[in-house]
C-alpha cells in the first residue's frame, strides 16, 4: 500500500510539474530590451515585452487595420481637430489603480514632457486634453493630424499608472507598472525578465500562462538551438539561414511574415562633435557608399533571399512606396567618381557600430568588403544593443547600423528621423524644407495627396543621405509545435491572447 502510494504521489508531482511547466512561456529574444519605459524606449525588443506588459489606447490587426483595445470607440469632429475617445470600463493597472479619462490625460502630457521622452513628436498636435466623463476624453490637436490613431498603436498609446510612475520618476522603467496582461517581477540584465499573470486584467479569460520570460541570446544559431532543444518555446527572428533547417526539423514552426520596417546605415551629420567629419559633411561621400552597396548580393548571401532589398523606408508592396525610385544597381566607377570629387580619390576610412548579434555583423562584413573594393576602409564596432543605442543618441558616433521595425502610418518610418526635432533623429539631419514637408504631410487626409508629399520627402532625403536604407526584414518567427493560437503580425510584436501551449 505504502509503494502504490508513493507512486500515485509521484504521478501527481510530475503531473504538476508538467502542468507548471506548460504555465510558463520562455520567448527568446535577440537583444536585451533597453528601459523599460514607453516613453524614453526605444528597442524594438522593448516593444515584445511592452505588448504583453502594457496595453495601448488601440491596437492593430494582422491585416493592419486599427481596432479597440482600451478606447472602444473614436469620433472626429468636422475638421479633424478633435479626437473624442470612448473609454473601457472596468480596467485597472497592476499597482489597483483605476484606468480613466484622468489616466490618460496624464499619459499624454508625460510623453509629451517627460525630459528623455521619445514621444514628443509623436504626440505634438494635442495642444489640450478635455475630460467629458470618467470614461470619456477629447483631444484637441493644432490642426489635422492623419497620424494620431496610428500612433496611439503603439508605444505612445500605451498606458502607464499615473501614480507609479509619479512616484518612480526616472526610475519607472525599473518597475513599470502598466494594464497589461502580465505585470512586470523581474529583471536581470543581459538575463532574463520576467512577468507574471494579471488576474484582473479584464481581458484574462485569453491569456493561458501563469508566467512568460523573456532572454535575451544575440546569437542567431544559440537561440535556433535553444529552440531545438526546448529549452525555450518561441525565438523572435529565426535567422533566414537556419529556414531550411528550422521548416524540416520535428517539432519546430515558421510563421513568417513581410516586415513594416527596414534596416540602414545612419550617419552623424549634425549630432554633437562626432559629426564633424567627412562622411557626416559630405553627402556625396554617403552617395558614393551607396553605389558601392550590392543589396540584391547582400540579401542573397546573408538572407539567402528572404529579404527585400531597400533603397527607402517603405518596403515595394507598401502603398508609399515611390515606384518612380527603383533600386539602384551597384555602379563601382561612379562611386569612384564621387569619391575622387569630394577629394578622396584614394578612398578613406568610417567607423559603423554594428549590434553584436549575428546577422548585423554579417551585414556589415559583406559591405565591408564591396566598400574595400574603392578604397573605403570601414572599421566595425561591435555593441551590446542597449549600448549602441545609447551612443547613438549621444551622438558618439560616425556611422551606425540599425534599423526600424515599422509602422503602420508612413508619418512613423520618417518624421522621428528626419524631422529636426524628430524624437529618434539621432544623425541631427535638419532641413526646413523636409520639416515643412513632413508638417503638411500629417495634416493631409487624402491618401494621394500624402503620398506625393512622401515622395517629394524621400527625393531631397535620398540626395542628402542621413540614412543609407539597405533592406526590408521579414519577421521570421520560429516556435515549438505545442504553441497553439499563434499570429505572425507585420509590426513583428508578440500577442499573447489566445496563445496557448498543448500539454
Amino acid at each position: 500500500m505504502t509503494f502504490r502510494k508513493t507512486t500515485l504521489l509521484a504521478a501527481l508531482l510530475s503531473a504538476t510539474a508538467l502542468s507548471a511547466q506548460a504555465a510558463d512561456l520562455r520567448v527568446a529574444l535577440q537583444s536585451d530590451p533597453d528601459i523599460l519605459d514607453p516613453d524614453p524606449g526605444r528597442s524594438f525588443v522593448g516593444r515584445i515585452v511592452f505588448t504583453a506588459l502594457c496595453d495601448k489606447l488601440v491596437d492593430i490587426t494582422p491585416d493592419l487595420e486599427i481596432v479597440p483595445q482600451l478606447a472602444t470607440e473614436w469620433s472626429w469632429n468636422e475638421d479633424n481637430t478633435q479626437l473624442t475617445l470612448q473609454l473601457r470600463e472596468g480596467v485597472t493597472f497592476h499597482d489597483g489603480t483605476v484606468f480613466d479619462a484622468q489616466a490618460v490625460a496624464d499619459n499624454i502630457e508625460r510623453s509629451q514632457t517627460l525630459g528623455q521622452s521619445q514621444r514628443k513628436t509623436e504626440l505634438s498636435s494635442i495642444t489640450e486634453t478635455e475630460i467629458l466623463g470618467p470614461h470619456e476624453i477629447r483631444l484637441h490637436l493644432g490642426g489635422p493630424d492623419a497620424t494620431l490613431l496610428a500612433q496611439f498603436a503603439d508605444r505612445a498609446g500605451m498606458m502607464l499608472s499615473p501614480k507609479a510612475a509619479a512616484e518612480a520618476g526616472d526610475d519607472f522603467g525599473l518597475n513599470p507598472v502598466c494594464s497589461g496582461p502580465f505585470k512586470f517581477e523581474e529583471r536581470v540584465a543581459q538575463d532574463r525578465i520576467v512577468l507574471s499573470k494579471f488576474a484582473e486584467y479584464w481581458n484574462a479569460d485569453e491569456i493561458n500562462f501563469d508566467t512568460v520570460t523573456y532572454l535575451p541570446i544575440p546569437d542567431d544559431t544559440v537561440r535556433f538551438a535553444n529552440l531545438q532543444s526546448g529549452d525555450v518555446d518561441i525565438i523572435d527572428r529565426l535567422a533566414a539561414t537556419d529556414l531550411p533547417q528550422a521548416r524540416s526539423a520535428e517539432g519546430i514552426e515558421v510563421e513568417p511574415v513581410v516586415s513594416l520596417g527596414y534596416q540602414g546605415l545612419t550617419f552623424n551629420l549634425e549630432n554633437g562633435e562626432r559629426g564633424d567629419n567627412p562622411w557626416g559633411n559630405d553627402p556625396r561621400l554617403r552617395r558614393a557608399l551607396s553605389l558601392l552597396i550590392d543589396r540584391e548580393a547582400l540579401n542573397q548571401v546573408v538572407f539567402e533571399g528572404a529579404y527585400q532589398p531597400a533603397n527607402q523606408p517603405f518596403p515595394p508592396a507598401s502603398p508609399w512606396y515611390d515606384a518612380d525610385n527603383p533600386l539602384q544597381g551597384r555602379d563601382v566607377e561612379q562611386a569612384r567618381a564621387l569619391l575622387a570629387e569630394a577629394g578622396y580619390p584614394d578612398g578613406l576610412p568610417l567607423e559603423v557600430q554594428v549590434p553584436n548579434s549575428t546577422q548585423p555583423q554579417q551585414v556589415m562584413q559583406v559591405i565591408q568588403s564591396m566598400a574595400a573594393e574603392a578604397g573605403v576602409d570601414i572599421t566595425l564596432r561591435a555593441k551590446e544593443f542597449a549600448t549602441l543605442l545609447n551612443d547613438q543618441a549621444a551622438g558618439a558616433f560616425e556611422a551606425s547600423q540599425i534599423g526600424w521595425s515599422g509602422r503602420v502610418d508612413p508619418d512613423g518610418n520618417t518624421h522621428i528621423f528626419l524631422h529636426s526635432e524628430g524624437g529618434l533623429n539621432d544623425s541631427g539631419y535638419s532641413k526646413p524644407e523636409v520639416d515643412a514637408l513632413l508638417q503638411e504631410a500629417r495634416a493631409v487626409t487624402d491618401t494621394a495627396e500624402r503620398k506625393a508629399l512622401y515622395d517629394q520627402i524621400q527625393d531631397i532625403a535620398d540626395a542628402d543621405g542621413p540614412i543609407l536604407y539597405l533592406y526590408h526584414q521579414t519577421w521570421i518567427w520560429g516556435l515549438d509545435d505545442d504553441i497553439e493560437g499563434f499570429k505572425a503580425y507585420p509590426d513583428g510584436m508578440l500577442r499573447l491572447e489566445g496563445v496557448s501551449k498543448a500539454e
